[in-house]
């Protein structure tokens, strides 16, 4: 298996940590449910399909291109022009260079279109400036979302060596992708006021059990624990914390239309294998995410907070002003006391 895997298993996992985010152009399906006619059926569909037929892509192109040549002699910066000159077909690696340009053009748009509406959306709380969420009364589009993030990414990416963003932003989407799986769970298992207090505390400790357990294994894996004992210990218990969550807390709401199957099986190996391949990456890009990390929980605490909670509440004043207004209702009394009324 050597030839199969000359880095072995350990190269395997931290390749695939690394190059993460050449797959997170799918999460823009998502991003654009308010802007799709039939999101239900549409936006399952385009999440699906577009992982499948990106993931068919990529291990087409990297067989084709260890047929061409040895991994060893495999150019990082251009693999397959270098291969086609290798192969004596110079006049193919200006298809390929013309292909890359394309591409890296759709690469750049996806993620625009993406990164807008979640800054849009943010800027609908009132965590950032309102005018970011200003949209164009012809199009329908976030224009001034678009133009800052397309001008803040090009600043960032200009002066930043590629592979501090590619470690960065892969161990962000992780990051990212593990707090959606918790999120998912919870929502499923959690609805206020309906849920028990018992199974309330029940979902709270398997999910902390379920982060924890994956926790262990890919802190055995970062450190290069030899042996297998370890894992023979983490793993069983993650799965014993996933049975328990299974077996002992009923889901507290189902989907209307379409919703991830098999829960919780399988945000819970989301969980597990976000968290392993996040200890697949090295240390000096956990600092650095943890210095981005702070600085906005910094700014998050001390002005988004504030703005988005000054937000709901003139928002919930103008309400119950319309509605004494309308003559369905009276005043709130808080409102009256606090000079809103």
């Amino acid at each position: 298996m050597r030839d199969f895997m000359p880095f072995g298993v350990r190269g395997i996992f931290s390749a695939s940590a690394v190059l993460f985010f050449a797959y997170i152009g799918f999460d823009a399906v998502s991003t654009m449910a308010e802007e799709t006619k039939n999101p239900a059926r549409d936006i399952p569909i385009g999440l699906v399909g577009a992982m499948t037929l990106t993931t068919a892509l990529y291990c087409v192109l990297a067989v084709t291109l260890c047929l061409m040549q040895p991994y060893a002699s495999i150019d990082k910066d251009a693999p397959f022009s270098v291969a086609f000159s290798a192969r004596g077909m110079d006049w193919a690696k200006y298809i390929v260079a013309f292909g890359a340009l394309k591409g890296m053009t759709t690469v750049l748009l996806v993620s625009a279109v993406g990164q807008a509406r979640y800054l849009t959306h943010i800027a609908r709380t009132h965590m950032m400036p309102p005018w970011l969420a200003q949209v164009h009364p012809r199009t329908g589009t976030p224009v001034n979302a678009t133009v800052v993030m397309l001008v803040a990414t090009a600043i960032i990416a200009f002066f930043t060596d590629l592979g501090i963003l590619s470690n960065l932003l892969s161990i962000s989407t992780l990051f990212i992708f593990m707090l959606v799986a918790v999120a998912l769970l919870v929502r499923r298992y959690y609805v206020a006021g309906e849920t028990t207090v018992a199974n309330r505390n029940k979902l709270a400790a398997c999910i902390i059990a379920i982060l924890a357990t994956s926790s262990a294994t890919a802190t055995c894996w970062g450190v290069n624990v030899n042996g297998w004992v370890p894992y023979a210990v983490t793993v069983p218990a993650w799965f014993a914390s996933t049975v328990c969550l299974w077996a002992f807390v009923p889901q507290a709401r189902a989907p209307k239309l379409w919703g991830v199957p098999l829960v919780p099986w399988l945000p819970s190996a989301s969980i597990a294998i976000n968290v392993f391949l996040l200890g697949s990456i090295d240390y000096k890009s956990f600092m650095r995410f943890g210095f981005w990390t702070a600085g906005l929980l910094v700014y998050y605490l001390f002005v988004g907070l504030h703005a988005s909670y000054d937000t709901a509440k003139a928002l919930a004043a103008d309400s119950a002003m319309a509605k004494v207004e309308d003559g369905d209702g009276k005043p709130a009394r808080g409102a009256v006391h606090n000079g809103e009324y």
